[in-house]
């Protein structure tokens, strides 16, 4: 297995023509997630499919990845129905690495976040975040994708429930 080390951020604004920037739709589905923060995930990008193992919790994880055929991603499937997200990833070049934005789609909607993958905690920790990332969400659980994929989309701290549904805050498109 190897260590993946990254940061997570809420994105304020999106920058400038991202359809310019390399892109693709990523359909991930969870087989398993353990209490403690373990999952197994299926993920299709583009025409590969993936099986990944994740182990721990926040900035620095254990991962093991291997690729599928179709035949066996089709197979396993099935098994994420009901913890499955589905979102298009943009790699946009910043100081010198790249920053993965995801942007959500159906029900997750509106939710928008930036990683950075990192050599070392010690090069993560002197990231300095670009003006147009939000607030850090690195140890949230609630914005873990697999936390996405059970439960959807966090409430921000100041939004409320209204009457009917709706929330005493308008929606701004972004996390």
């Amino acid at each position: 297995m190897s260590l993946e080390i990254e940061r997570k951020f809420l994105v304020k604004s999106l920058p400038e023509a991202m359809d310019r920037y390399p892109h693709e739709r990523i359909l991930q589905g969870y087989i398993v997630v353990g209490a403690d923060g373990s999952e197994v995930r299926l993920r299709r990008k583009g025409q590969k499919h993936f099986e990944t193992v994740k182990l721990g919790r926040g900035g620095v994880r254990s991962e093991l990845e291997i690729e599928l055929t179709a035949t066996q991603f089709d197979v396993l499937w099935e098994a994420t129905s009901g913890r499955r997200i589905e979102k298009t990833r943009y790699e946009i070049p910043h100081a010198g690495r790249t920053i993965e934005v995801d942007v959500y789609h159906g029900e997750l909607a509106g939710l928008v976040t930036a990683e950075c993958e990192f050599a070392s905690p010690e090069e993560s920790r002197r990231f300095a975040a670009p003006e147009w990332f939000g607030r850090e969400v690195t140890d949230d659980p609630a914005y873990q994708n697999q936390s996405l994929a059970l439960h959807g989309r966090p409430r921000r701290p100041l939004e409320t429930r209204e009457p009917g549904g709706g929330t005493g805050v308008p929606p701004t498109g972004l996390g």
